[in-house]
This record gives C-alpha cells, structure tokens and sequence, in this order.
C-alpha cells in the first residue's frame, strides 16, 4: 500500500541574485572575447549584467541570458550566437558545472539589422 505524503515539494529553481554594480568583475578578456566570435560565432553583448538588462526590446533576436555561478555568485551575460549549442559550448568550456542556464531575452530587433547604421548622405551640389 502507497503511502500519500503530504509534504510540499520544493521547487527546483535558481535563486536569482543579482551582482551589485560596485562588484563589476571582468570575466572575459578581450582575447577570449575575440576568440569566442572566431570558433564559436558568438558575441558577448553585456558581461556581467543585471537580469533587468535582458528586457531590453532592442536587443537582438538571438540574444540570450546566460546564468553562470562565479565566486559563490550568479552572474549574467547577454551572448547572441545563431546556433544554441555553440553557446553551451562556448560557456561548458569555460565554466563546466558552474554554468546554470540560458534563456532567450525580450529583444526583438532583427539580427541582420541590429546594429546597423545607415551611412550618411552627401550633400548634392
């Protein structure tokens, strides 16, 4: 005969804390900036970031927050990438088990636009 436990179930979830903007830490350098576009065709937008960054509509559509553990801390960074496991791959190898989660953000500028300027006009004689 079961048993009916009664007992609430916890919640798998991350708590969600968010790094002070005094405690800026630079996790990626330039050169690991670089190569991550170069072998896996990603861009870091936003190192170390505020969750509240990621609601920001004018990011790209392929943008994604990226939750990692640093230093006993969750830390966050909006990456865009065209493929998801390329972004597991970048972050797996730099962070291995540290590396939480990534979810889309709310942007919703086309990728191929994003960023663009439009070049300016001469001026007709």
């Amino acid at each position: 005969m079961m048993e009916n436990n009664t007992a609430p179930r916890k919640k798998m979830s991350i708590q969600k804390e968010e790094v002070s903007n005094n405690e800026k830490v630079e996790v990626w350098s330039l050169q690991e900036k670089e190569i991550s576009k170069l072998r896996y065709s990603c861009e870091i937008l936003h190192e170390n970031c505020n969750v509240k960054d990621s609601k920001n509509q004018q990011l790209p559509l392929d943008a994604y927050l990226v939750s990692y553990v640093l230093d006993g801390k969750i830390c966050y960074d909006i990456t865009r990438c065209s493929k998801r496991t390329s972004l597991f791959d970048m972050y797996w190898d730099k962070f291995r088990e540290d590396l939480k989660e990534f979810v889309w953000t709310d942007g919703r500028v086309n990728p191929k636009i994003w960023g663009y300027k439009t070049p300016e006009k001469k001026k007709r004689k």
